[in-house]
């Protein structure tokens, strides 16, 4: 299959501070812009912070693995390398997370490292990584 890039467009509050946040913490280079909204390289993929305060943040959260996940969610699925960089650099930056950095499904079909964030508009993120890729839909 030929992977292609995937197209997120979701809610901020502000827009200087998903700036600060997309594109100083977590490093993603920043595309088009306007006054309204801003694209981000985030992993390879487009996402689009949209002004619209009044609809920004998350929902629920659902028990997976002993953890409350925030849903709704999105992410990257990144190397083991990758993951602990971006973890280390969260950490510095003085991130507060939703799920601190572990080891999910331990053993099991399926185990990957995991980390629940924030951005400055309440927006959940996950990244993770998996050892092999052939895990990401084991059952």
């Amino acid at each position: 299959m030929d992977l292609r890039p995937f197209h997120l467009a979701f809610p901020v509050h502000d827009l200087d501070r998903a700036r600060a946040f997309y594109g100083g913490v977590l490093g993603c280079s920043e595309g088009r812009s306007s006054d309204r909204w801003i694209d981000f390289d985030f992993f390879g993929h487009q996402i689009v912070t949209h002004l619209a305060p009044e609809k920004s943040g998350d929902a629920a959260v659902n028990p997976v693995d002993g953890h409350g996940v925030p849903v709704p969610h999105f992410g990257v699925v990144l190397t083991l390398e990758a993951f602990d960089a971006l973890a280390a650099k969260m950490r510095a930056a003085g991130t507060m997370f939703d799920i601190e950095p572990y080891t999910r499904f331990a053993g099991e079909p399926g185990e990957q490292r995991t980390m629940f964030f924030r951005d400055p508009s309440g927006n959940a993120i996950e990244m993770k990584a998996f050892a092999s890729l052939d895990s990401l839909f084991a059952t």
